[in-house]
């Protein structure tokens, strides 16, 4: 065993877990509820004895997949190891989700650990860039579909979240920390449609934005038209349930290539 899988939330671990051939060493975060056996708890204040942990264990390779909260922090829980790393720590925690994110990674990397993406282990996870429903966006849809892009790029700048509900030629949610299904709730009305993706310019080794059938019984029961992601940044768990369901309610599913 040389990959080690820090499990977060949702339904990505579990569905990486199957893809592998191997069963990786399944590690999370204290207070975080993945929904898979975890081998390894750590947390952050001990984050340097947790590295070598793995390194003592053969493991070589990292991936980091699903939801993960902000922790609490407690000052007096560090370990002597992690205690060098609290500058950077603290930095990281000052920044949003993608900076922190790369300063974590900086971290496992500087102690020799290699970062696997979650799509590098399982790429048929990424759908082909195309309307894979029935249905199919309208051009005022197309059009509306544009608008994304601009809100992603503002989203990015400010390091929020990764998808917005646009409706009547505008945004009429955007994404925060409650996430995607909170969104879509938030905005439910009638037309519209839910469009997702990464963040320009971060680091797609960790929290690539992810849809599943949840996500489509969510848009069906909000009133949205469709679903429009970002081709080759959104994984789509279990994308036969998800078209499927799709396709029963008359919705689409487009994978868009930006600025189309």
């Amino acid at each position: 065993m040389t990959l080690a899988l820090i499990a977060g939330e949702g339904d990505l671990p579990p569905a990486l877990v199957g893809e592998l051939a191997a069963p990786p060493l399944v590690c999370a975060l204290e207070g975080v509820s993945p929904r898979l056996p975890v081998d390894l708890w750590f947390r952050l204040e001990r984050l340097a004895e947790f590295m070598a942990a793995l390194k003592a264990r053969g493991i070589t390779q990292v991936c980091m997949a699903g939801g993960l909260a902000r922790p609490n922090i407690s000052w007096r829980a560090f370990g002597l190891s992690t205690l060098p790393l609290v500058p950077v720590m603290l930095r990281a925690l000052r920044r949003g989700d993608d900076g922190a994110l790369r300063a974590f990674i900086g971290v496992m990397e500087a102690r020799g650990l290699q970062i696997v993406a979650a799509q590098d282990i399982a790429p048929d996870l990424l759908p082909p860039h195309d309307v894979l429903t029935k249905a199919a966006p309208t051009p005022e849809e197309v059009d509306l579909a544009r608008l994304g892009d601009a809100c992603l790029a503002d989203m990015g700048r400010r390091d929020t979240g990764q998808a917005c509900v646009l409706r009547d030629g505008q945004v009429a949610a955007e994404e925060d920390r409650a996430g995607t299904d909170a969104l879509i709730r938030r905005a439910a009305g009638a037309g519209g449609l839910l469009f997702k993706g990464p963040k320009p310019g971060q680091d797609r080794r960790a929290d690539l934005p992810v849809i599943g059938p949840g996500t489509a019984e969510g848009i069906i029961a909000a009133g949205l038209d469709g679903i429009v992601i970002a081709a080759g940044g959104v994984m789509v768990l279990d994308r036969a349930a998800t078209l499927a369901t799709l396709d029963a309610a008359g919705k689409f599913l487009w994978v868009r290539t930006a600025g189309t």
